[in-house]
């Protein structure tokens, strides 16, 4: 019997839910997010939040945010003659010092009237402070005498955990074979979670049928081509 002709999957992107009761703890992150919901009890006003990319570091940037209302720019956004408008709402979280372009001056212009003025800082990076490509010794030095919290990549209780929320997020039902098929088999982010459930969802919908492991197993496999093309 031929297959049923392939339906148009409108790619209709799904927003990322970053609530506090979103966020799913385990042994990769509690330290982060014992440390988030201890504000404003922090050892000093100025916490570095780093892990690898999908690892949970914006949603924890968003929790954190809600509660100290605090603003949220990123790192490479920062000019000089905003520094002293930023620091005044008292709370602000500056995203990806690790992606380049930052002005360091004003970075560092920054930290030091935060600091001066008891404001709050909450700064992300996917790299370690001291792998930072910073010029500015000085600015390098404030980061790295700041408080820092590390999060590791997921592991299996968590990336099982996500992926089980994602579908469900989706209002997709699977079973806990594929999840256990796809969590030996992505790569150990939260980021690549949310990919391969929004491609499976994409390809179910194409072809009219429910997600099972051969459909996980065919979109893992294109997705290996096209990563060794």
């Amino acid at each position: 019997m031929p297959d049923a002709p392939k339906q148009l999957a409108l790619d209709l992107p799904l927003q990322p839910r970053y609530g506090r009761e979103d966020f799913l703890v385990s042994p990769s992150n509690e330290r982060a997010y014992a440390l988030i919901e201890r504000w404003p009890d922090w050892p000093e006003t100025t916490l570095v939040l780093s892990g690898p990319k999908g690892s949970g570091k914006s949603h924890l940037a968003s929790i954190w945010a809600a509660a100290a209302h605090a603003w949220t720019i990123d790192a490479f956004e920062i000019q000089g003659s905003q520094v002293p408008h930023l620091v005044s709402n008292g709370a602000l979280a500056v995203e990806d010092l690790d992606r380049g372009g930052i002005e360091e001056a004003a970075l560092f212009h920054l930290i030091n009237l935060a600091r001066e003025r008891r404001a709050f800082l909450l700064l992300t990076t996917s790299v370690p402070v001291d792998r930072l490509a910073i010029r500015t010794p000085d600015l390098l030095s404030r980061l790295r005498l700041a408080p820092s919290v590390l999060l590791d990549p997921p592991d299996d209780a968590l990336l099982k955990a996500v992926l089980v929320k994602l579908f469900l997020d989706r209002q997709l039902v699977v079973d806990t074979s594929v999840v256990d098929y796809l969590a030996l088999r992505i790569e150990r982010s939260l980021a690549a979670a949310a990919e391969i459930v929004a491609a499976l969802d994409r390809e179910a919908l194409s072809r009219g049928r429910r997600i099972t492991r051969a459909m996980a197993a065919d979109i893992l496999g294109q997705r290996c081509g096209e990563t060794d093309d």
